[in-house]
Formats: C-alpha cells, structure tokens, sequence
C-alpha cells in the first residue's frame, strides 16, 4: 500500500501508478458499506491529493463497489438529526468539487449511499456485474449525500422517484443503455484497467484544463444561461492564457503547418 499525506484506516487501500492515485474501499465483508470510519477517511484522502497526483480512479475491494450506508452504525436520533446527511453532503461534495478527475469503476452493488458515491465521481465505468439501485423509499428513509441533487441531474427526475419508490434494480446493461448513469461498460473483472487507461489519458492533459472542466461544467449547469455564458467566458481566458495551453498550441499548429505544406 503507497503512503498518502495523511493517514488512511484499513477500510481504505491507496497505490500509485505514475500520477494517478487508485483509492480502494476495502471492506469487502461489509460489501464496502458506508462506516463512519470509512467516510472519514475518504474525506481526509480527498482534502489531501498530493501535486504530482493528475487523477484518482476509486474502486472497491471484494465482489462490490458499495452497498450504502452501513446500517449498523445507523444510531435512533433523539428528535430531527442533520448531523449524519450534513456529513455525506460534504464528502460528496469535496469528491465531486476536488482538484483531479475521479474515475468509478462500479461492480456487483451500487446500491444507496453508494450510487451516491458513483454520482459524485466524473467519469463511471461499469462492469457487467454492477447493478444499481435506491432502496431508501423501502427503508423508510431518504438520500441524504447529495444523491437527490446530482442523481437527477444524471437520469431524471422521473428515474430517481422511481427506483426509490417502487425499489427498481437497474443492471449495468441498462443503466449504460438506457440511463445514461455511466459512461463505459466492460466485462468483469475488466473495469479498474479501462478506468486506469481513461486516467492515464486524462492526466496527460493541462493540468487547469482539466481543473476548469470539473469545477466549472457542474455549476455552467446550474447557472441561468447567461450566467453560464459568463462562466465559460471567464473559463476560457484563463485556461487559454495558461503556459501549458500555449504550447500545446504552438505545437498543434505547428504540426497542422507541417502537414499542409507536406500535402
């Protein structure tokens, strides 16, 4: 296991390849459920990517990625208790908003909390194994990390009420063909590989390229249109007027000159 700035419990497993960082929940026998010791420690991971670190691919031990909340650490409120919801929404939240891409690879359950996690991810990749699902409404419950706002955003208003209330299981199948929930679908067992190779293309490029894409895109989103057209403008100076983007396009041009004058 690579060190990390901080220090990481057991239910997490970091290794470095080259500049991307491949972050493991490692409670297999728990199905990588949801501890309180397990979200800390994706937070202090989270709140502490190294400089030389370009993009992190987030998988699970075991035959699952995540089965949610960990319902045996779920302790009866004595009246209404924000404190557990405020603490997912914040994890969710530095995920989705860090300084790197983030990369899923989503096999076996991804259930509750932990399509959550999937939703505050990038880029998802699927494996054929993976199977999605909101059981919330069952449980008498609601979502409370963030998957009532980012979840809709991704399938549908109407997709979300129904998975929590008629308790759907999509499969990866589906969920690739029909929700648009991720983005790649492998076979098993070949999911971290594809997620790494995405990384390592995706940590090739600028830097603040890739930082603008992540921050700005999700609030372009939110924004009013013309809010977002300013937004994008704002983006585009900077990342324009960056080094590395000069010279990838110096490069650009000069190799596109090459080939007209060799035609």
């Amino acid at each position: 296991m690579t060190s990390w700035p901080v220090d990481l419990p057991s239910c997490l497993a970091v290794e470095r390849k080259d500049a991307i960082a491949i972050l493991s929940l490692n409670r297999p026998e728990k199905r990588n459920a949801l501890s309180d010791e397990l979200v800390l420690g994706l937070q202090n991971f989270f709140e502490a990517i190294p400089e030389d670190i370009l993009a992190i691919v987030l998988r699970g031990e075991g035959d699952h990625f995540c089965a949610g909340l960990d319902l045996n650490e779920l302790k009866e409120p004595v009246g209404v208790d924000f404190g557990s919801s405020m603490i997912g929404q914040c994890l969710f939240c530095t995920i989705h908003y860090c300084s790197v891409p983030v990369i899923s690879v989503l096999h076996g359950a991804v259930v509750g909390g932990g399509l959550e996690v999937a939703a505050s991810s990038h880029i998802r990749v699927a494996e054929k194994s993976a199977f999605f699902a909101l059981p919330e409404g069952t449980r008498g419950i609601f979502l409370g990390s963030g998957g009532s706002v980012r979840l809709p955003r991704l399938i549908g208003v109407s997709n979300v009420m129904d998975m929590m209330l008629s308790g759907r299981v999509y499969s990866a199948e589906d969920a690739y063909a029909h929700l648009g929930l991720t983005q790649y679908l492998v076979e098993d067992g070949e999911g971290t590989d594809k997620a790494v190779e995405i990384a390592q293309k995706v940590a090739a490029n600028s830097k603040l390229s890739n930082f603008a894409i992540i921050q700005a895109l999700p609030r372009i989103a939110d924004n009013d249109a013309n809010s977002g057209l300013f937004t994008e403008m704002l983006m585009a100076a900077i990342a324009e007027n960056d080094g590395e983007a000069k010279k990838r396009l110096r490069e650009f041009l000069e190799l596109k000159m090459n080939k007209v004058q060799k035609a």
